[in-house]
Protein backbone atom coordinates (compact mmCIF):
# COMPACT_ATOMS: atom_id res chain seq x y z
CA UNK A 1 0.00 0.00 0.00
CA UNK A 2 1.23 3.51 -0.64
CA UNK A 3 0.81 6.14 1.64
CA UNK A 4 -1.24 8.92 0.55
CA UNK A 5 0.58 12.22 0.93
CA UNK A 6 -0.80 14.81 3.48
CA UNK A 7 -1.29 17.25 0.74
CA UNK A 8 -3.82 15.25 -0.43
CA UNK A 9 -6.17 14.36 2.28
CA UNK A 10 -8.97 16.74 2.00
CA UNK A 11 -12.67 16.06 1.68
CA UNK A 12 -15.92 17.57 0.83
CA UNK A 13 -18.99 17.99 2.24
CA UNK A 14 -22.21 18.58 1.11
CA UNK A 15 -24.74 18.95 3.66
CA UNK A 16 -27.28 21.86 4.77
CA UNK A 17 -27.99 21.09 8.04
CA UNK A 18 -25.21 23.44 9.78
CA UNK A 19 -25.09 21.61 12.69
CA UNK A 20 -24.59 18.25 11.25
CA UNK A 21 -21.95 20.25 8.29
CA UNK A 22 -20.11 21.38 12.34
CA UNK A 23 -19.95 17.96 13.36
CA UNK A 24 -18.56 16.94 9.88
CA UNK A 25 -16.06 19.39 9.71
CA UNK A 26 -14.53 18.39 12.99
CA UNK A 27 -14.47 14.55 12.48
CA UNK A 28 -12.56 15.10 9.35
CA UNK A 29 -10.56 17.28 10.91
CA UNK A 30 -9.56 15.23 13.80
CA UNK A 31 -8.59 12.55 11.55
CA UNK A 32 -5.86 15.25 9.66
CA UNK A 33 -7.88 16.26 6.61
CA UNK A 34 -8.21 19.63 5.27
CA UNK A 35 -12.46 20.24 4.75
CA UNK A 36 -14.61 21.76 2.00
CA UNK A 37 -18.03 22.98 3.38
CA UNK A 38 -21.25 23.60 1.19
CA UNK A 39 -24.98 23.26 1.94
CA UNK A 40 -26.36 22.48 -1.72
CA UNK A 41 -25.38 20.07 -4.60
CA UNK A 42 -24.63 22.42 -6.88
CA UNK A 43 -21.84 24.04 -4.80
CA UNK A 44 -20.80 20.35 -3.63
CA UNK A 45 -20.15 19.45 -7.30
CA UNK A 46 -18.04 22.45 -7.81
CA UNK A 47 -16.48 21.89 -5.08
CA UNK A 48 -15.32 18.29 -6.24
CA UNK A 49 -14.17 19.25 -9.35
CA UNK A 50 -12.45 22.35 -8.21
CA UNK A 51 -10.46 20.21 -4.66
CA UNK A 52 -10.47 16.24 -6.19
CA UNK A 53 -10.94 15.08 -2.72
CA UNK A 54 -10.20 11.87 -1.18
CA UNK A 55 -13.51 11.16 0.51
CA UNK A 56 -16.58 13.61 -0.05
CA UNK A 57 -19.99 12.73 2.37
CA UNK A 58 -23.10 13.47 0.87
CA UNK A 59 -26.47 14.46 2.58
CA UNK A 60 -29.77 12.96 0.22
CA UNK A 61 -31.94 15.26 1.19
CA UNK A 62 -30.55 18.63 -0.34
CA UNK A 63 -31.78 21.99 -1.44
CA UNK A 64 -32.20 21.96 -5.73
CA UNK A 65 -31.33 18.55 -6.63
CA UNK A 66 -30.99 15.74 -4.79
CA UNK A 67 -28.10 13.76 -3.32
CA UNK A 68 -28.74 10.77 -5.94
CA UNK A 69 -28.43 13.34 -8.50
CA UNK A 70 -25.39 14.66 -7.25
CA UNK A 71 -23.77 11.38 -6.48
CA UNK A 72 -24.54 10.23 -10.28
CA UNK A 73 -22.99 13.98 -11.66
CA UNK A 74 -19.68 13.17 -9.16
CA UNK A 75 -19.26 10.10 -10.65
CA UNK A 76 -19.02 11.73 -13.69
CA UNK A 77 -15.72 14.33 -12.92
CA UNK A 78 -14.06 12.51 -10.50
CA UNK A 79 -12.73 9.45 -8.37
CA UNK A 80 -13.42 10.73 -4.86
CA UNK A 81 -15.40 8.08 -2.34
CA UNK A 82 -18.23 8.91 -1.68
CA UNK A 83 -20.20 8.35 1.56
CA UNK A 84 -24.16 9.33 1.62
CA UNK A 85 -25.76 9.91 4.59
CA UNK A 86 -29.48 9.61 4.98
CA UNK A 87 -32.26 9.68 7.55
CA UNK A 88 -33.80 7.72 5.05
CA UNK A 89 -32.57 3.69 6.21
CA UNK A 90 -35.21 1.65 3.95
CA UNK A 91 -33.17 -0.99 1.93
CA UNK A 92 -34.53 0.25 -0.99
CA UNK A 93 -33.29 3.71 -0.32
CA UNK A 94 -29.93 2.44 0.47
CA UNK A 95 -29.69 0.41 -2.86
CA UNK A 96 -30.59 3.44 -4.57
CA UNK A 97 -28.09 5.24 -3.21
CA UNK A 98 -25.30 2.74 -3.81
CA UNK A 99 -26.65 2.02 -7.51
CA UNK A 100 -25.98 6.23 -7.70
CA UNK A 101 -22.62 6.13 -6.92
CA UNK A 102 -21.91 6.18 -3.18
CA UNK A 103 -19.58 3.79 -1.48
CA UNK A 104 -20.94 3.74 1.38
CA UNK A 105 -24.23 4.55 2.81
CA UNK A 106 -24.86 5.91 6.75
CA UNK A 107 -28.43 6.57 7.91
CA UNK A 108 -28.38 9.35 10.24
CA UNK A 109 -28.57 10.06 12.92
CA UNK A 110 -25.06 8.15 12.79
CA UNK A 111 -22.41 7.92 15.61
CA UNK A 112 -19.32 10.19 14.86
CA UNK A 113 -16.85 6.75 15.71
CA UNK A 114 -18.87 5.13 12.90
CA UNK A 115 -18.20 7.76 10.69
CA UNK A 116 -14.65 7.67 11.73
CA UNK A 117 -13.98 3.98 11.45
CA UNK A 118 -15.68 4.35 7.75
CA UNK A 119 -13.33 7.20 6.73
CA UNK A 120 -10.21 4.98 8.48
CA UNK A 121 -10.86 2.19 6.06
CA UNK A 122 -11.28 4.20 2.94
CA UNK A 123 -8.14 5.24 3.97
CA UNK A 124 -6.31 1.97 4.22
CA UNK A 125 -7.06 1.32 0.61
CA UNK A 126 -4.60 0.76 -1.36
CA UNK A 127 -3.88 4.30 -3.71
CA UNK A 128 -3.62 4.68 -7.30
CA UNK A 129 -0.48 7.31 -7.60
CA UNK A 130 -0.80 8.76 -10.82
CA UNK A 131 2.67 8.94 -11.29
CA UNK A 132 3.51 5.36 -10.74
CA UNK A 133 4.13 2.78 -13.73
CA UNK A 134 2.09 0.40 -15.10
CA UNK A 135 2.83 -3.26 -14.97
CA UNK A 136 0.96 -5.17 -12.26
CA UNK A 137 -1.79 -6.63 -15.00
CA UNK A 138 -4.23 -9.05 -13.54
CA UNK A 139 -6.24 -10.73 -16.84
CA UNK A 140 -9.49 -12.91 -17.13
CA UNK A 141 -10.49 -13.46 -20.35
CA UNK A 142 -10.53 -9.99 -22.62
CA UNK A 143 -10.60 -8.50 -19.10
CA UNK A 144 -7.22 -6.61 -18.10
CA UNK A 145 -6.48 -4.76 -14.87
CA UNK A 146 -4.05 -2.76 -13.95
CA UNK A 147 -3.77 -2.56 -10.17
CA UNK A 148 -0.95 -0.19 -10.29
CA UNK A 149 -2.87 2.36 -12.30
CA UNK A 150 -6.22 1.55 -11.35
CA UNK A 151 -7.34 0.88 -14.92
CA UNK A 152 -9.79 -1.43 -16.37
CA UNK A 153 -10.00 -2.30 -19.82
CA UNK A 154 -11.89 -4.99 -21.65
CA UNK A 155 -9.90 -5.79 -24.53
CA UNK A 156 -9.04 -1.90 -25.86
CA UNK A 157 -11.59 -0.18 -24.17
CA UNK A 158 -11.42 1.08 -20.95
CA UNK A 159 -14.19 1.08 -18.32
CA UNK A 160 -14.38 3.38 -15.47
CA UNK A 161 -15.12 1.61 -12.12
CA UNK A 162 -15.55 3.40 -8.90
CA UNK A 163 -12.88 2.75 -6.11
CA UNK A 164 -15.22 0.32 -4.71
CA UNK A 165 -15.84 -1.45 -7.77
CA UNK A 166 -12.34 -2.16 -8.65
CA UNK A 167 -11.57 -3.24 -5.10
CA UNK A 168 -14.37 -5.96 -5.54
CA UNK A 169 -12.98 -6.55 -9.03
CA UNK A 170 -9.17 -6.65 -7.55
CA UNK A 171 -10.36 -9.53 -5.30
CA UNK A 172 -12.07 -12.07 -7.34
CA UNK A 173 -8.78 -11.45 -9.57
CA UNK A 174 -6.53 -12.09 -6.80
CA UNK A 175 -9.05 -15.33 -5.81
CA UNK A 176 -9.77 -16.71 -8.99
CA UNK A 177 -12.17 -19.69 -8.93
CA UNK A 178 -12.12 -19.82 -5.14
CA UNK A 179 -15.33 -18.47 -3.79
CA UNK A 180 -15.01 -15.14 -2.03
CA UNK A 181 -18.51 -14.77 0.08
CA UNK A 182 -20.17 -11.27 0.85
CA UNK A 183 -19.20 -11.51 4.23
CA UNK A 184 -15.37 -11.46 3.06
CA UNK A 185 -15.56 -8.66 0.46
CA UNK A 186 -17.29 -6.68 2.94
CA UNK A 187 -13.96 -7.16 5.18
CA UNK A 188 -12.04 -5.81 1.80
CA UNK A 189 -14.26 -3.03 1.16
CA UNK A 190 -12.96 -2.27 5.07
CA UNK A 191 -9.94 -2.57 4.38
CA UNK A 192 -8.95 -6.00 6.67
CA UNK A 193 -7.18 -7.78 4.18
CA UNK A 194 -6.97 -11.21 6.41
CA UNK A 195 -9.57 -13.03 7.42
CA UNK A 196 -10.78 -11.73 10.83
CA UNK A 197 -14.28 -12.69 13.88
CA UNK A 198 -15.34 -8.75 12.76
CA UNK A 199 -18.95 -8.71 12.47
CA UNK A 200 -20.55 -8.36 9.33
CA UNK A 201 -24.11 -7.53 9.10
CA UNK A 202 -26.66 -7.97 6.41
CA UNK A 203 -26.69 -3.97 5.26
CA UNK A 204 -22.74 -4.57 4.49
CA UNK A 205 -23.81 -7.73 2.60
CA UNK A 206 -26.55 -6.21 0.71
CA UNK A 207 -23.81 -2.85 0.09
CA UNK A 208 -21.60 -5.48 -1.71
CA UNK A 209 -24.91 -7.04 -3.69
CA UNK A 210 -25.57 -3.43 -5.30
CA UNK A 211 -21.81 -2.96 -5.53
CA UNK A 212 -21.92 -6.44 -7.74
CA UNK A 213 -24.90 -5.37 -10.00
CA UNK A 214 -23.15 -1.87 -10.69
CA UNK A 215 -19.81 -3.85 -11.32
CA UNK A 216 -21.50 -6.10 -14.02
CA UNK A 217 -23.23 -4.14 -15.50
CA UNK A 218 -20.29 -1.40 -16.28
CA UNK A 219 -18.19 -4.70 -17.56
CA UNK A 220 -21.05 -5.87 -19.62
CA UNK A 221 -21.68 -9.32 -17.78
CA UNK A 222 -24.92 -10.77 -16.91
CA UNK A 223 -25.52 -12.88 -13.89
CA UNK A 224 -27.40 -15.68 -15.99
CA UNK A 225 -24.62 -15.98 -18.51
CA UNK A 226 -21.79 -14.34 -16.46
CA UNK A 227 -18.61 -14.30 -18.68
CA UNK A 228 -16.37 -13.12 -15.80
CA UNK A 229 -18.55 -13.41 -12.18
CA UNK A 230 -20.54 -15.87 -11.68
CA UNK A 231 -22.52 -16.17 -8.23
CA UNK A 232 -22.23 -19.26 -6.00
CA UNK A 233 -25.68 -19.38 -4.76
CA UNK A 234 -25.72 -19.03 -0.64
CA UNK A 235 -21.95 -18.21 -0.29
CA UNK A 236 -20.73 -15.61 -2.52
CA UNK A 237 -19.33 -15.11 -6.12
CA UNK A 238 -15.87 -16.32 -8.59
CA UNK A 239 -14.64 -16.08 -11.86
CA UNK A 240 -15.96 -17.81 -14.46
CA UNK A 241 -13.80 -21.00 -15.67
CA UNK A 242 -11.45 -19.14 -18.23
CA UNK A 243 -7.88 -17.80 -18.77
CA UNK A 244 -6.62 -16.18 -15.89
CA UNK A 245 -2.98 -14.38 -15.65
CA UNK A 246 -1.10 -12.84 -12.58
CA UNK A 247 0.76 -9.57 -12.71
CA UNK A 248 3.22 -9.20 -16.17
Amino acid sequence: MVDLPTRQRVAVVIEDDPDVRGLLDEIFRAAGFDVVLTGDGIDGIEAVRAHDPVITTLDVNLPGIDGFEVARRIREIGGTHIIMLSALGDESDVVLGLTSGADDYLVKPFRPRELRARIEAFMRRPYADPRGRSGDLRRHRDLSVDLAMHTVHIERHEVVLTATEFELLAALLESGRHVRSKADLARVLRGETRARSDYVGEPDKRAVEAHMTNLRRKIGDSPVSPRYIETVRGVGYRLTPGETSGAD
